[in-house]
């Protein structure tokens, strides 16, 4: 399995490299490991859903 860091995930997903940090803290990217003091990621992995945001319903 090949992994990216958090920099390349936070360009892809268009996010900060922070959020991206926070989700990796909370096990909400599937498969991410952590190497001393770096976070790898699946090169596959999804974005998940924001939580913060309400979804629009389309009534």
């Amino acid at each position: 399995m090949d992994f990216i860091s958090v920099g390349e995930v936070a360009v892809k997903w268009g996010i900060s490299e922070r959020r991206v940090q926070k989700l990796c803290e909370e096990q909400r990217i599937p498969g991410v490991k952590r190497f001393s003091r770096m976070w790898m990621i699946p090169k596959d992995a999804g974005k998940p859903i924001d939580g913060r945001k309400k979804r629009e319903s389309n009534e």
